[in-house]
């Protein structure tokens, strides 16, 4: 675990009408319900050995800043459990250890939250979810990430949960939103077929009723669901602060209404999201979207469990 992040930010007054996102936030203890639990994943060993940029180690501290000064409108509380970091070159133990956070967070809060570190995030966020017979992953992402390479990277989780399910005799039910035809080979289709996975390309994804309406159907063939959202779903123009920016992507409010979708269905219960690399972030432009995006599903799956 590394230091704790010191939650501050803009104060205009005391009381509700005041409230900021850094005020919803303690560290966890007896007695603490919170709705939603956060977790960073210090890392960007899988984008290294995916032969990407790297910088993502810094993206959880460069979201937690960009969450803090965020109003919220209705109760909410939020524990942080700090990063995990992973130690030189050992992707695999760093994954191990987020898994462990992740399921002793989900004791206590219905959502957890992952701040990344690079795409190897996924794989730990899914070690912590446990045996559930009809899960749902959902990856809004320009790649399938099912590449099959000798050891874990950033480009490999969903092939990983996928092996792991069929090993313990479980479905697969893995879908991708925002696939870009020109950034994943015929050999990556091909495995996304083999495991029955749906998939939406980033040309099909450029108005807001196809990409809900293929969320939806996804959601319902499951009974819970885990969010992963890659940075690089959205275009460069929004999202330059990632791995490997997206020269089409999915616009931000056709990702936002999809996030709506998942958060408004009452199935979701684990969210991350990833590939935020700050040191390529222009106007921290990427990390002010991303916490847009992650502040609108904490606040909503709340609301509507307090409805």
């Amino acid at each position: 675990m590394s230091a704790a992040f010191e939650w501050v930010g803009r104060e205009d007054g005391p009381g509700p009408e005041h409230r900021r996102f850094f005020r919803t936030v303690s560290a966890p203890g007896p007695g603490v319900r919170p709705d939603a639990a956060l977790i960073g994943f210090a890392s960007d060993e899988g984008v290294h050995r995916n032969k990407g940029r790297v910088g993502a180690v810094d993206g959880p501290t460069a979201l937690r800043s960009a969450l803090a000064s965020l109003a919220v409108h209705g109760e909410l509380t939020v524990v942080d459990h700090g990063d995990i970091a992973v130690e030189g070159t050992d992707l695999e133990d760093g994954q191990r250890r987020l898994g462990a956070v992740v399921e002793a967070a989900r004791e206590e809060a219905p959502l957890t939250v992952v701040l990344g570190g690079g795409h190897e995030t996924a794989y730990g966020s899914y070690l912590g979810l446990g045996q559930r017979p009809r899960l749902g992953v959902l990856n809004l992402d320009a790649h399938f990430d099912l590449r099959q390479e000798d050891r874990p990277t950033s480009g490999t989780p969903f092939l990983q949960i996928a092996r792991d399910r069929r090993a313990q005799g479980l479905d697969v039910h893995y879908a991708v939103l925002g696939v870009s035809r020109a950034s994943n080979t015929g050999v990556l289709f091909d495995t996304a077929a083999e495991l029955d996975a749906p998939w939406l390309l980033d040309d099909d994804a450029r108005e807001v009723a196809g990409p809900v309406a293929f969320v939806e159907q996804f959601l319902a063939g499951v009974d819970e669901l885990y969010l992963s959202i890659d940075l690089d779903v959205l275009p460069a123009a929004n999202a330059s602060g990632v791995s490997a920016p997206a020269a089409l992507g999915v616009p931000p409010f056709v990702i936002r209404a999809v996030c709506d979708a998942v958060a408004d269905s009452g199935k979701l219960i684990h969210l991350d999201v990833t590939e935020l690399s700050p040191r390529f972030d222009t106007d921290q432009r990427t990390a002010g979207v991303a916490a847009r995006l992650i502040h609108r599903v904490i606040t909503r799956a709340a609301a509507r469990r307090k409805a």
